[in-house]
């Protein structure tokens, strides 16, 4: 208890907190950003697939 009372008081668990909100922010950027290229070029290996069983 004293512990998590000390932790509270200290700059240290301010600091510690905001540098954990930062990286969730990052890290749901970059979820956000590989869905959106993951369906774009989800579509265009579509389009290839396509064309190359034409060919074949």
């Amino acid at each position: 208890m004293n512990f998590l009372r000390r932790l509270i008081r200290e700059e240290d668990a301010a600091t510690a907190v905001e540098y954990a909100v930062l990286l969730a922010l990052i890290l749901m950027s970059i979820i956000a950003a590989i869905g959106t290229v993951g369906v774009g070029t989800g579509g265009l290996w579509s389009d290839i697939n396509t064309e190359l069983e034409a060919i074949f």
